[in-house]
């Protein structure tokens, strides 16, 4: 039987709902169009265009690696961020809405039409600082990571967005082999979750998801602790950070950044009013 547009829209919809899956809606609406080749206003202004058989073949073939808690991002191998789309692949965290914090917070600081060296720690995919890089055209960067295999997605995301003159990627732990006072930014977005608690998180995070990028230690600190001084030592004087956080991590961090000689340290809210991110710059 053919099947519509919306049909197969309000069917994902039913199916994802029935395998208790997270924001059905949107999740059926991406899978339908990537299955029907359609976009969004496609399903707007030609709801009753109908799939092939091939097209319902591959929308159901996607729907049933969502319904096994397999995140649309690897089953599309791509997610939109900030104003980039990303490769995605298992070996990276899924950037998320949330993370956008940290890239608004900095392109505050940045002029547009000024220079500027940046530098991501743990940069995973890439996201943080190719968004940055996307909207500052005169600034360049380096993400650090130690997963091999993030590395290699980072790489390809600044090729596909065309700044891999701008961004160089390097395999290192934190700010290994990073001199002092050379950086106008750092960003990070660390692992942060108590090992106690990955476990207890959606399969999405806790069946797919890189452990080496989640796994923050017994209280979610680790990393900050490992950075707070790092971070003071590779920024220029009067250079600004911002450290994404878990949402009750706001005042333990921030009193780390202060402790190290950070100065207006501040938390700062995602839109959802909940605590993601640490604010602050490096006196001078």
């Amino acid at each position: 039987m053919s099947e519509t547009l919306v049909q197969a829209w309000t069917r994902a919809r039913r199916r994802l709902e029935a395998a208790g899956v997270d924001g059905p809606v949107i999740d059926a609406r991406l899978l339908v169009e990537a299955a029907a080749g359609a976009s969004r206003a496609d399903i707007l202004n030609d709801p009753h265009r109908v799939l092939s058989a091939e097209q319902a073949q591959t929308l159901d073939a996607y729907l049933a690696r969502r319904e096994a808690r397999e995140p649309v991002s690897h089953i599309l191998g791509r997610k939109g961020f900030w104003t980039i789309e990303l490769k995605v692949t298992p070996d990276v965290l899924t950037p998320r809405p949330d993370t956008e914090t940290l890239v608004g917070a900095m392109l505050k600081c940045l002029k547009e039409d000024g220079a500027a060296d940046v530098l991501d720690l743990g940069t995973g995919s890439g996201a943080i600082l190719l968004a940055i890089l996307a909207e500052r055209p005169l600034a360049h960067g380096v993400g650090v990571d130690i997963s091999l295999a993030a590395l290699e997605v980072a790489r390809e995301n600044a090729a596909l967005l065309g700044l891999q003159d701008r961004a160089a990627f390097l395999h290192a732990s934190w700010t290994e082999g990073q001199p002092a006072d050379a950086f106008d930014v750092v960003v990070s977005n660390p692992p942060y979750i108590p090992t106690g608690d990955i476990a207890g998180l959606e399969p999405e995070v806790s069946q797919r998801e890189p452990h080496l990028a989640l796994d923050g230690g017994v209280d979610g600190l680790d990393a900050y602790r490992v950075l707070a001084p790092e971070i003071l030592r590779v920024l220029k004087p009067g250079g600004v950070f911002a450290l994404e956080i878990g949402y009750n991590q706001g005042r333990a961090v921030e009193a780390l950044m202060a402790d190290a000689g950070a100065q207006a340290v501040q938390v700062l809210g995602d839109l959802g009013g909940r605590d993601r991110a640490v604010f602050g710059r490096k006196a001078g």
